[in-house]
């Protein structure tokens, strides 16, 4: 980690949008704000959206999928089962028009964009989708995109971003696929209020809703701040202002010292969670050699490929009664609303 302070913040950006469970328990702060509004104003996304009132409503989100042939193949399978509720992909990388393929062929999926600006593996790199003449802020010393939040910020203009971003949702659609939401990668595009106002301005123009956490809530804003997450006026302005579905809460789910320990992580993860519209990322992939070779962070991604065909993980949400949903479902509805 780099040791300055902005640095530390922007760093610390990269990691929340891929860590950040509900940083305060806001259950106190909604229970407080029904008793002072009737029964007919929505207190939460879910609700607006038509959702059950005090139901937790999830998404359980795949990251990281194109990114190799692993992650693809998890993927295609928990999809296709019904484990999970939606996935996105990083165009940049070397599988990803592959998995846009299949996505083509199970239209009623639910698959979007991870959108993608950096490569933070060692040895396993990707460039931008773009022209590198088109971005020059974009790439490092060593042709491809920078390996972590802090050097895109300090060297990355907002029209750069927007460009990337752009040909990516635009390399999607030119392989015949129009993706059903984009989030972002590392948490990049909040990594300065110039860079979500990119996001939200390119989610708003294709109507493809963004990965969104409502900050209307003083309470969820408090908690971010109350962590470090440099959440200023800009963003809140941003955030409250943008026309589209936006999530209650975000998580992901956490390491474990085993498999066991893991989805006892995960268990505590859903009980903590208010009720609302949650989306819980997490990044499945097969286990393989190759995967070893790619990532660190391998076990825990096996791990995440098995728990969702766990009867015991169906058991347990169910006992929950966990309201299920994605992308598709939550448009649907918010066109439906208005």
């Amino acid at each position: 980690m780099k040791k300055t302070t902005h640095l530390h913040l922007t760093t610390i950006i990269s990691i929340a949008m891929c860590t950040l469970i509900a940083c305060t328990n806001p259950t106190a702060q909604i229970q407080k704000d029904s008793d002072q509004e009737t029964e007919t104003t929505p207190q939460t996304w879910a609700e607006k959206l038509g959702f059950p009132a005090g139901k937790k409503v999830l998404i359980l989100h795949a990251d990281d999928i194109g990114m190799c042939p692993e992650a693809n193949i998890s993927a295609k399978r928990q999809l296709s089962q019904d484990e999970i509720q939606s996935a996105a992909v990083m165009m940049p990388c070397p599988n990803a028009a592959e998995f846009i393929e299949w996505a083509i062929e199970h239209p009623n999926e639910d698959v979007g964009l991870h959108l993608t600006l950096t490569s933070e593996w060692k040895t396993y790199r990707w460039g931008p989708v773009s022209d590198p003449a088109d971005v020059p802020g974009l790439i490092d010393p060593d042709g491809k995109l920078w390996r972590d939040v802090p050097p895109v910020v300090q060297n990355a203009t907002a029209a750069e971003v927007e460009t990337e971003i752009r040909a990516q949702i635009e390399k999607a659609i030119s392989l015949g696929y129009r993706p059903d939401h984009i989030d972002t990668h590392m948490g990049t595009l909040y990594g300065s209020h110039e860079f979500t106002a990119a996001y939200l301005k390119v989610a708003e123009e294709y109507q493809i809703p963004a990965m969104v956490i409502d900050m209307s809530n003083p309470e969820v804003v408090k908690g971010f701040k109350d962590k470090g997450y440099p959440i200023g006026p800009e963003m809140i302005d941003l955030v409250n202002n943008y026309s589209l579905p936006k999530l209650d809460f975000f998580s992901s789910t956490i390491n474990g010292d085993s498999y066991e320990d893991k989805c006892e992580k995960f268990f505590g993860l859903v009980k903590s969670i208010p009720p609302g519209l949650t989306e819980i990322i997490f990044h499945p992939s097969e286990l393989t050699d190759n995967l070893k070779t790619i990532t660190n962070s391998w076990q825990q991604r096996s791990w995440e490929s098995q728990m969702f065909a766990d009867p015991k993980v169906k058991a347990f949400l169910e006992d929950e009664g966990i309201i299920f949903t994605n992308w598709k479902d939550i448009m649907k509805r918010f066109k439906e609303r208005k």
